[in-house]
């Protein structure tokens, strides 16, 4: 199969743009392409054969001339995730966007984004998701920049729920709950997301082999996360 060039998109593109009354004219200075009708600005548009940074880079280059700049790519070029983030690129710095459909009996083009202002609607549940993570969390564990497993909210209480029953041998959830400060220990204990747990009776815990091996490994977390709570464990006294 013979290799994409920019060049293939071109002929879909003239037409594109001669069919909405443009005179269109290609490499233009540094452009691609420029279109004009009547008084209006110019129409810039830059090709290439798969999204890249210096696409995105020459379309905010050309926004120095116009504000109606597009960047055109194949359509099977901006598909799955990758193809959504790039379209959300595009959006923030104010891009438009031709997907150019190539097929061998008929070629067309789709505006998928016209160029303008960004303005992102905020998702005030993972906002408040986030927040409440933030706050929640005691103490900065995690390294930013790395991977492998982190010290989450969900972690940390879990992990004080197995510091108790290392201590206790068992417990019921309500003792546990109200020696913990854990609100949610019933759904950490019975989910059991990482298999420190095992149930002995109805409403009675304790920690299974995994657990006990958790309390091991991670006993200076749970030093920091005993020595966050002793403050509320006095005030609660007081």
């Amino acid at each position: 199969m013979e290799r994409l060039k920019e060049s293939d998109l071109y002929p879909p593109l003239k037409s594109f743009l001669t069919g909405q009354g443009y005179e269109v004219k290609a490499e233009v200075g540094a452009c691609d392409i420029m279109a004009c009708r009547d008084d209006a600005g110019p129409v810039i548009v830059e090709m290439k054969t798969r999204p890249n940074l210096g696409l995105v880079l020459q379309g905010i280059d050309r926004q120095a001339v116009t504000d109606a700049v597009y960047v055109a790519l194949p359509a099977q070029s901006v598909s799955g995730r990758p193809g959504r983030r790039f379209r959300k690129l595009c959006r923030m710095l104010g891009l438009g966007l031709l997907l150019v459909h190539l097929k061998a009996e008929s070629s067309w083009v789709e505006a998928l984004l016209d160029p303008g202002p960004y303005k992102p609607r905020k998702d005030k549940r993972r906002q408040t998701r986030l927040l409440r993570e933030y706050q929640q969390r005691v103490g900065d564990p995690n390294v930013g920049g790395t991977n492998g497993a982190r010290m989450t909210v969900y972690r940390q209480h879990a992990l004080r729920c197995a510091g108790h029953l290392a201590r206790s041998g068992t417990a019921k959830v309500g003792d546990l709950r109200a020696s913990t400060g854990v609100d949610r220990a019933a759904t950490i204990l019975q989910r059991d997301v990482y298999g420190w747990f095992e149930r002995e009776s109805r409403g009675i815990y304790r920690l299974s082999p995994r657990g006990e091996a958790a309390v091991e490994s991670y006993a200076a977390v749970l030093a920091d996360l005993d020595a966050a709570a002793e403050p509320r464990r006095v005030a609660d006294d007081a």
